[in-house]
């Protein structure tokens, strides 16, 4: 998600670049032609000897160009080289395993996806995003952070309402995590006007976006036209979500297989039930005669396997399509709440009541994790590390608050500090909203009843610093 870096994209490019080099000129970032009217025309003869049935006919320059222009709905489905070289990447033998397993993945999680984006009135062909960002792995955590199958940072999670605690990380509940992607993309959309600028804000964050426009000069650009002053990472982000776009909505044509196999072939349709209670999975499980594993993979935001759910935040709980006999015995375990431990810590980059623990030789990130039992991202997140490595005599905040987490959300809110920030020429809300820890646009308009996104030089806005 938005300012990480080494993320499940980021090994993918590792990937490309020999192909990439293939198409640009020798130290510049600039393709060998400008336009694909190079790759077209050399195409011209080749795809005439070919038809639909052959795979190398959706390898054609000009076929993967009508293709493209087949399949483009809101968002646009640009062609030149540098798509081109991510084609080239993902359809190369190395890549057919991976995208054969993501085909698998997609059998599941892209209905999901589909629901949440018709809901919330994004286009469905950003679901590809998802492949790019962490595989469809809702476990997927990078080298500073970002978790989830939408790869959401701690700091933007919280700003986008995904509850993590010490029993639930909503940034791997791909509902959830969906919704808050969802949101941050139309938010970004109404902002840019444009959904492949969306999109590369999502890999770099607004405010990159919102400098690269003001440096290129132009009113109203896209996202080629201000590619160049862009991060590195973000200028191959949108050319390696249309090729996957482009390749895994050919897949069958390609020869890139589904394995029978598969996970949502395991599950045969899904029910998903709001919890207000404690409830184990233990006691589902048992109630459904099902192995506890089918549903912590269908549930893998719940850190100890207990849901839990309280009639003033009922949780998800996703089970395999319950048949009508097993009705009693579910309904009996879902009103047999946990004998557990309820206090719910909420993990946050905050000093209360912290502890600190000293570093001794031989002592990980995990190893203090586990003796604190907290996470360790929550360990980074709360110390502002990068990476794993720590060293013996380090000091390491260890957050430890008592409280349950309706009374500190509410000594939160009754210290919330407001600064007043005036507008200066040249300022957009995303820019502002950059400078500010676990600021978004929509707070800055919330907390000064904005309702587009226009503000003037001179204007005061209330920022409240979380």
């Amino acid at each position: 998600m938005t300012l990480k870096r080494f993320s499940a994209f980021a090994v993918s490019m590792l990937f490309c670049a020999q192909f990439t080099q293939a198409t640009t000129n020798k130290g510049t970032d600039e393709p060998l032609s400008k336009d694909s009217k190079t790759l077209l025309s050399s195409s011209d003869t080749t795809s005439s000897s070919l038809n639909a049935h052959d795979p190398s006919w959706y390898l054609s320059p000009q076929n993967i160009k009508k293709q493209l222009d087949t399949l483009q709905g809101a968002v646009p489905l640009t062609y030149n080289s540098y798509v081109q070289s991510y084609i080239d990447a993902y359809t190369s033998s190395r890549y057919k395993n991976h995208l054969s397993k993501m085909n698998s993945l997609a059998q599941y999680y892209f209905p999901i996806y589909e629901k949440v984006f018709t809901e919330s009135d994004v286009p469905q062909e950003i679901k590809y995003l998802s492949i790019i960002e962490s595989a469809l792995n809702p476990h997927a955590v990078s080298r500073v952070g970002a978790t989830g199958p939408w790869q959401f940072m701690f700091a933007t999670a919280k700003a986008f309402d995904l509850n993590i605690d010490n029993y639930v990380d909503e940034r791997k509940d791909p509902y959830a995590a969906t919704y808050a992607a969802a949101a941050y993309l139309k938010e970004s959309y109404n902002e840019f006007g444009d959904w492949q600028l969306a999109i590369a804000s999502y890999n770099c964050g607004k405010g990159n976006v919102a400098r690269a426009i003001q440096r290129s000069g132009l009113s109203k650009p896209d996202f080629w036209s201000i590619r160049k002053y862009l991060p590195q990472e973000t200028r191959n982000y949108v050319p390696a979500f249309i090729a996957m776009t482009y390749v895994l909505s050919n897949s069958e044509a390609l020869g890139i297989t589904t394995p029978s196999e598969n996970l949502a072939a395991n599950i045969e349709g899904t029910d998903v039930i709001l919890i207000d209670k404690f409830v184990p999975l233990s006691g589902v499980a048992e109630a459904l005669s099902i192995d506890i594993d089918r549903l912590v993979v269908l549930n893998p935001a719940y850190k100890k396997n207990i849901i839990n759910g309280t009639p003033e935040a009922p949780k998800r709980l996703v089970v395999p399509a319950v048949d009508k006999t097993a009705y009693a015995s579910l309904y009996a375990a879902l009103n047999n709440p946990s004998n557990g431990p309820v206090q719910v810590i909420t993990a946050a980059n905050s000093d209360l009541k912290a502890i600190y623990h000293r570093v001794r030789r031989g002592e990980s990130l995990a190893l203090i994790a586990n003796k604190y039992h907290i996470e360790v991202q929550d360990l980074k997140a709360w110390n502002n590390l990068r990476r794993n490595a720590i060293v013996p005599g380090q000091r390491l905040k260890i957050s430890q608050p008592s409280a349950s987490s309706r009374s500190l959300n509410q000594t939160r809110r009754s210290s919330a500090s407001y600064i007043t920030y005036r507008v200066k020429r040249g300022d957009t809300l995303s820019g502002i909203a950059q400078k500010y820890r676990g600021v978004t646009v929509r707070n800055i308009k919330a907390a000064n009843n904005i309702s587009g996104n226009a503000i003037k030089p001179g204007m005061k806005l209330k920022i409240n610093q979380l």
